[in-house]
């Protein structure tokens, strides 16, 4: 930097305040600074630069993986959050760290490697959340807790979906409902959106006066033929299915279609916090409330570097609806 301040004929303030913008610089002083660094090939170290400033640039991304990769509606949380930190100057690490790996995220925390983390697959009490305050680590939730007073957080509008969804089953006559959920071990962890959805299909099934009915499936296709199976014999009336599990979604058309049933003829399926992609993979293609996942990841990443940089602590919640997309899988009941 004092080669290049030489050369420019500016002081070494000067070009730390041309490469971080954090003061305000007249194009002529910036320009013959850049030319500098280009006549003397100057690269400016990030280790360097972190060590001074006491900021990495770098922010991490908490998603336990648990040996499974990334679906894509998944997929889209991360590149919105990916943009959103690029946009800024910022980079964004993926950290694989699981929900009850205390220790793993104490070690990341505590060596100051990363400004703050972005923590998803929220369960209603998350023990990374009471760490990272312990820690005082600037974080942002792309999910919520039951306690959410005091932390910043981005989700899904789940109450709001789910009765969007049951209300477009209801309008096109279904009477009776069923909703394949994530995994009984999902709900039995407090994993937010797998309690969150239920407790709202439930109220959406009351207020609208039709029958319901919830059944588990782990995220395998297997699973939602299983599952589908179980509501059918639960409930033999039933003509529509809510699913909020993309592999099981795919089983459910296919158990579906193999026991004689049309898909939407006899039975209308609607998949929620799901992605465009998914959704036209399906045959038929999906009536899908889509996933906003990267505005949402996007949204998180502004939130987590407005803390990062104002160090503020103030409660901060935004919650986006997913938008209901009418394809090949819903249609009116069949009157019978």
């Amino acid at each position: 930097m004092t080669d290049v301040a030489r050369r420019a004929g500016v002081s070494v303030s000067t070009v730390s305040y041309v490469l971080t913008g954090t003061r305000p610089i007249s194009e002529a002083t910036r320009e013959r600074v850049l030319a500098a660094m280009a006549e003397l090939d100057y690269q400016p170290n990030a280790m360097a630069r972190g060590l001074a400033s006491r900021r990495s640039n770098i922010v991490g991304l908490l998603l336990p993986l648990t040996g499974r990769g990334l679906g894509a509606t998944e997929t889209a949380f991360v590149t919105g959050a990916t943009e959103a930190a690029r946009q800024a100057g910022y980079h964004l690490m993926l950290c694989s760290v699981g929900t009850d790996d205390s220790d793993e995220l104490q070690t990341l925390a505590t060596q100051r490697l990363l400004d703050g983390f972005l923590v998803m697959e929220v369960q209603l009490t998350d023990r990374r959340v009471d760490l990272l305050r312990k820690l005082q680590v600037p974080f942002v939730l792309i999910g919520r807790t039951e306690d959410a007073d005091g932390l910043a957080c981005v989700d899904i509008d789940f109450e709001q979906t789910v009765d969007d969804a049951v209300a477009h089953l209801v309008g096109l006559g279904h009477r009776t409902l069923a909703y394949v959920n994530h995994s009984e071990a999902s709900l039995a962890s407090g994993y937010g959106p797998a309690r969150r959805t239920a407790a709202a299909f439930e109220a959406a099934v009351r207020r609208h006066g039709v029958e319901g009915l919830m059944v588990p499936s782990d995220d395998t296709a297997t699973s939602g033929r299983q599952a589908i199976r179980r509501a059918r014999e639960q409930s033999p009336e039933l003509t529509g299915v809510l699913v909020m599990n993309e592999n099981a979604a795919l089983g459910i058309l296919t158990e579906l279609r193999e026991t004689g049933l049309d898909v939407p003829g006899d039975v209308s399926v609607v998949s929620m916090v799901t992605s465009e992609v998914v959704a036209d993979l399906a045959s038929p293609a999906l009536t899908a409330m889509t996933s906003p996942g990267a505005a949402l990841g996007a949204a998180a990443t502004r939130a987590l570097l407005k803390r990062v940089g104002e160090h503020d602590t103030s409660t901060y919640q935004e919650l986006l609806p997913c938008v209901l997309e009418i394809r090949g899988t819903s249609a009116e009941a069949r009157k019978h």
